[in-house]
């Protein structure tokens, strides 16, 4: 059964056992409200690694106050519940004191990467996101951490940070993980209404007709403005983003060279921001 602690301290004493038979150990960062996309992202995490922790914080720096920090869903008795079917063998659930004591003072930022796209809309967020994260691998010193690439530039960034940091973490990508109708698994997908839900698969087909575009030759130039009426026909509001940019260092493009890229997209469905991505490269 898998085991819950709450403090630094008692994670320490968890895993000490580990560390002395020489174990890798794989970790996995959440906020909770797992789904399918989560339980992937542990069982590559199992592939790879000896023993994994899985951490259930919903991290109050990489929310906006205007944002839905307060709502976002808690559900720590069912979190557990499926990182015990799923194999996980802790699960590390601090208090917000625990990762931000009294006093705190200390914030990581990530040049670069963080600027467009979500960084533009949300300016925030990705300091949010490299501190809880750099916090986070501090406590449980992993060998390997996973991210989903459903939050594709957030994945560069930690990647980045831990790189720059040598906090001697591999940061792992894992496909995202789809609904049968394309809609990329995320926990605020329990945000939408029946209707919503029912037009919320239009952000990845839109994904895909402009990466059958590009691919044929055409630009984004071209590309994206109808993309954006399809998505406002769908039922989204006009998107904050829809880029295609290069896969590593999320460079602008308009059109595919011999280069990865990514196309990427952000838009609201009634009260619900979604985000989704693609690879995309030259046939």
């Amino acid at each position: 059964m898998i085991a819950t602690v709450r403090t630094a301290a008692a994670l320490r004493a968890a895993l000490a056992p580990w560390r002395r038979e020489g174990l890798r150990i794989g970790f996995v960062p959440t906020m909770g409200a797992l789904h399918r996309g989560h339980a992937a992202l542990v069982e590559h995490a199992l592939a790879a690694c000896d023993r994994v922790v899985v951490s259930v914080f919903v991290n109050p720096t990489q929310f906006a106050p205007n944002e839905d920090f307060a709502r976002y869903p808690r559900t720590e008795e069912a979190d557990a519940a499926l990182l015990d079917r799923v194999g996980a063998q802790v699960l590390y659930a601090p208090a917000v004191e625990e990762i931000y004591p009294p006093g705190d003072a200390t914030r990581v930022t990530v040049a670069g990467l963080t600027e467009p796209m979500e960084g533009a809309i949300r300016p925030h967020f990705f300091t949010g996101v490299a501190t809880v994260c750099a916090r986070l691998f501090c406590h449980v010193q992993p060998d390997a951490t996973f991210f989903g690439e459903k939050d594709y530039q957030q994945l560069l960034v930690v990647r980045r940070m831990a790189r720059d940091l040598g906090l001697g973490v591999e940061v792992i990508g894992v496909p995202t993980v789809r609904e049968p109708d394309g809609l990329a698994l995320s926990s605020r997908n329990a945000y939408l209404s029946a209707s919503e839900r029912a037009a919320a698969p239009a952000l990845h087909r839109v994904l895909q007709r402009v990466a059958a575009g590009l691919r044929d030759g055409a630009s984004m130039a071209t590309l994206a403005p109808e993309a954006m009426r399809a998505l406002v026909h769908a039922g989204f509001t006009a998107p904050d983003y829809l880029d295609l940019r290069e896969a590593e260092t999320l460079a602008p493009l308009d059109r595919l060279d011999a280069t990865p890229a990514r196309l990427l997209v952000a838009a609201r469905l009634g009260t619900t921001r979604l985000i989704d991505n693609i690879p995309v490269q030259r046939a």
